[in-house]
């Protein structure tokens, strides 16, 4: 499962959607966040990044294209 992002107008972004910290799944986007409810991890939605642990790591990127108004995966 993945998690698609837009942090600026017509720029999407991909990640995985399971917390590098205990494998829970993310379950928001808000303020620029990737938000785990499980532990209180936040992350990047730009780059995946960890903003707040528990989580150490980042969430792993995935390739999103967009092409006549679709998103596409992979």
């Amino acid at each position: 499962m993945v998690v698609v992002t837009q942090p600026a107008a017509g720029d999407f972004k991909a990640f995985t959607s399971t917390c590098t910290h205990w494998g829970c799944q993310v379950t928001a986007v808000e303020n620029d966040q990737i938000i785990c409810r499980c532990h209180g991890s936040r992350f990047s939605a730009t780059d995946g990044s960890v903003i707040l642990g528990p989580a150490t790591l980042p969430l792993g990127p995935k390739a999103v294209t967009v092409k006549d108004g679709q998103l596409t995966l992979g």
